[in-house]
């Protein structure tokens, strides 16, 4: 008995007894006194257990039946092992036809002693940041190395960038890592989808800018060399805001918290196992994840500058080295060198200062003064035959060598005579030290001369 029924039992006791009427008791109890006259004769009739509430015991109508229970037992533990309560939620409501609440599965699985997989730090006091008012104000870009594949393909990293203001993924694909190819490719799908964003969040990543120390002339200069993505962005007008801790762009580090839950369930699910197949999942996972996850901007217009079709955005979004021209024309970028051919403006770009753009398929271009040249891989040059450095074939093992079809007796005689003829060479060409001769000032520098002799 609980003690809100220890307390009217005690009461309606001494009103049966005649001690307090039905009106001091409906005061005390916080009853109307017409609900005092039922208990009471509730009382009367059957005694103390009429004061329990008639459901005690019974089974709840709306209770989760024992089948149900053990088939949402059963799934979490093969088949979705890896899902939070909300994700094993969604999966139970679609595909499983299980429409359960969050709570019910939690309760369930926690019952059944199965922990949601994704650990949880203990909450520290940090200040949010508000977001952008306008989509396209800021897009917060990074890498994740993660084993998005688990055991059944390669170690990979996924490249992405989310919108501040809408929390929309703009754009991600996996890479083997985290490099600068990937990160322009990834500029160039944000831009020829989405626009121009007014700037971009990153880390302090190598890729994005130099981490060393300003050499004198960059102090005085006042400007320090660009990276290549770096440079990207600053032909398109993008500012580059680096971040002084993960926590500055907590938006994107949430983000992989997320996807290393979700998308690492759904790539599990659909058998990817290499980057091909993990690109085609995340490319059709995306447009679900922003349609649940995504929240309207303050401003409804958007701050992104439209690119224009007309100018060549791979021309921009690729790598860029600045080469001399040799004597024939050529210009070489690692192992490929090219031939310039005649152009308009020049017949020949002997010794000119052009780039080469190097694009992210593959394709090099040669760009002098804003036009590009004309060009076409050069021929191979015919390898140079030039003294090797290090150690020479003994003459014997050469001896050796030629003479297969000499006997072992012979060929002893042979290679100590070649022996006997290297030790008289070493004998001859022996430095000896050169003796002076009798009048040299060396013998006579202490004779004394004739005059000295008469004068003494």
């Amino acid at each position: 008995m609980t003690t809100k029924e220890q307390q009217r039992l005690l009461v309606i006791g001494r009103v049966d007894r005649g001690e307090v009427t039905a009106v001091q008791a409906a005061e005390v109890l916080r009853i109307s006194e017409r609900q005092v006259r039922r208990i009471l004769a509730a009382y009367r009739k059957e005694g103390a257990a009429a004061l329990a509430h008639g459901n005690r015991g019974r089974r709840p109508v709306h209770t989760i039946g024992t089948e149900v229970r053990q088939q949402v037992v059963a799934l979490a533990r093969t088949r979705y092992p890896d899902l939070n309560d909300t994700h094993l939620t969604e999966k139970l409501n679609d595909p499983e036809g299980l429409h359960l609440s969050r709570s019910t599965v939690r309760r369930i699985r926690r019952e059944a002693g199965l922990a949601s997989p994704r650990k949880r730090r203990a909450p520290t006091h940090r200040q949010r940041r508000e977001r952008m008012a306008q989509a396209g104000l800021l897009v917060q870009w990074d890498g994740s190395q993660h084993a998005w594949l688990g055991d059944r393909g390669p170690q990979c990293t996924l490249l992405a960038a989310i919108d501040d203001a809408t929390g929309v993924v703009l754009s991600a694909h996996f890479r083997d890592q985290e490099d600068a190819q990937g990160y322009l490719q990834l500029l160039q799908d944000l831009v020829s989808v989405q626009g121009i964003p007014v700037a971009i969040y990153h880390d302090r990543h190598g890729i994005f800018q130099l981490n060393r120390a300003e050499t004198l002339a960059e102090q005085f200069t006042g400007r320090r060399p660009l990276t290549q993505v770096g440079r990207a962005l600053a032909e398109l007008g993008i500012t580059a805001i680096p971040a002084r801790s993960p926590q500055a762009k907590g938006r994107i580090e949430r983000l992989f918290g997320t996807l290393q839950d979700r998308l690492v369930a759904e790539l599990r699910l659909t058998g990817a196992s290499t980057l091909t197949a993990a690109n085609q999942v995340l490319a059709a996972y995306l447009p679900r994840f922003n349609a649940q996850f995504a929240v309207p901007a303050t401003h409804a217009e958007p701050a992104f500058r439209r690119w224009d079709p007309a100018r060549d955005l791979a021309a921009i979004c690729c790598f860029q080295y600045h080469r001399t021209v040799a004597h024939d024309n050529t210009v070489q970028l690692g192992e490929q060198r090219l031939q310039l051919l005649p152009g308009k403006q020049r017949i020949s770009y002997a010794r000119a200062q052009v780039e080469i753009a190097e694009h992210l398929d593959g394709r090099l271009v040669v760009v002098y003064q804003g036009e590009i040249v004309a060009s076409q891989p050069a021929p191979r040059e015919a390898p140079v035959l030039r003294a090797r450095s290090g150690r020479r074939t003994e003459p014997a093992r050469v001896v050796a060598g030629l003479a297969d079809d000499v006997s072992r007796e012979d060929l002893s005689v042979v290679v100590a005579g070649v022996d006997l003829w290297a030790g008289a060479a070493a004998a001859v060409h022996k430095s000896t030290p050169p003796r002076p001769a009798p009048d040299h000032p060396w013998r006579t520098k202490n004779t004394p001369t004739v005059t000295e002799s008469r004068t003494s």
